[in-house]
């Protein structure tokens, strides 16, 4: 199983996580299925860019992102050229590093 290493961040994953998940699961529940509460504020349908994560490494065993991912990452804070939706971006069979940016879309959001 490829590994998932998580960097840094503040609110998501302070100490960073090293986490494992089957070829083909998405970015986002691999996250989600380890205890990472990333947003992902459209259930994972591919309708906003709360999900965005930057690739760092391993972006190439990524499944390839549809025009429609591409239009939405427009949107997205802190686009990088390795940018893709969580929800989106199923692993290959290769260890990848995703950064969460510090920011989303969404810059205020209600805890329940």
């Amino acid at each position: 199983m490829p590994a998932i290493t998580v960097l840094p961040h503040p609110e998501y994953c302070p100490e960073g996580a090293r986490l494992q998940a089957p070829t083909g699961t998405s970015l986002c529940e691999a996250l989600l299925d380890n205890g990472i509460e990333i947003e992902h504020a459209c259930e994972m349908s591919c309708a906003c860019t709360t999900c965005h994560v930057v690739v760092r490494q391993g972006y190439e065993s990524l499944n390839e992102p549809s025009e429609e991912e591409e239009d939405l990452l427009d949107k997205a804070w802190g686009l990088q050229p390795t940018s893709r939706l969580s929800c989106q971006a199923r692993l290959g069979t290769r260890d990848v590093t995703i950064e969460i940016p510090r920011y989303s879309i969404n810059h205020a959001r209600e805890r329940h």
